[in-house]
């Protein structure tokens, strides 16, 4: 069995639930319209059944206000709005321990406008504009709360920190991507890469490090990725 409901001029029409062809598991109940989900309905994962999203389906897409939830403990992961199956208006994102993440305005399924962004432990992380998910306009913080990069139209020179609030990314920028000048680090704060950037890709004369910040490779790209000079060395050099 598929699906159990009502039915109108062959159609689904009603209440109703579908369940996976495979093993008849619950997939998903709600309201339809012309055969269609329309109204309030919730969807589940197929390997546990626990709850996947519950909210508002037109002509069988997500839209309205809607939650997504994550897939191992079914706890909040999304609340907001949707449009044409995709995050559309305001929401606000969490992480696993339930700590607000982001919240702020969505367009085609990305952070668009403004918003908030937050590290785990609550602390303010970035605010301000977004453009097709990325930073555009506003200013980042530090662990300690200080304002430390401003970003401007996705230009100028800025920071990336993890969800822990360390420093992840320090270097230059345009529209939103890295790209110039750049550092990457590990999660113990010593220095990964160092070297520029093209679009938010490496390029150009890079340096690779061990977790103790010895050098481990450096390399030239000529102009393409695949093409390259370089040295490499050991742990022990």
């Amino acid at each position: 069995m598929i699906f159990e409901g009502e039915y109108l001029n062959g159609h689904r029409n009603g209440e109703g639930k579908e369940y996976f062809y495979f093993d008849s598991k619950l997939k998903f109940e709600g309201e339809y319209l012309n055969g269609q989900r329309n109204g309030k309905g919730k969807e589940y994962f197929y390997f546990d059944s626990k709850l996947k999203f519950e909210g508002e389906y037109l002509n069988g897409q997500r839209n309205g206000k809607g939650k997504e939830y994550f897939f191992f403990d079914s706890k909040l992961k999304f609340e907001g709005e949707y449009l044409n199956g995709q995050r559309n208006g305001k929401g606000k994102e969490y992480y696993f321990d339930g700590k607000l993440k982001f919240e702020g305005a969505y367009l085609y399924g990305q952070r668009n406008e403004k918003g908030k962004e937050y590290i785990s432990d609550g602390k303010l992380k970035f605010e301000g504009e977004y453009l097709n998910g990325l930073i555009w306009n506003g200013i980042g913080k530090n662990k300690k709360d200080e304002i430390d990069f401003e970003i401007k139209e996705g230009n100028e020179k800025g920071k990336e920190y993890n969800n822990n609030g360390e420093l992840e990314f320090e270097g230059e920028y345009l529209k939103g991507k890295r790209n110039g000048k750049g550092k990457k680090y590990y999660l113990n704060g010593s220095l990964e890469f160092e070297g520029e950037y093209l679009k938010g890709k490496r390029k150009e004369i890079k340096k690779e490090y061990y977790f103790e910040d010895k050098l481990k490779f450096e390399e030239k790209y000529l102009n393409v990725e695949k093409n390259r000079i370089g040295k490499e060395y050991n742990n022990d050099d």
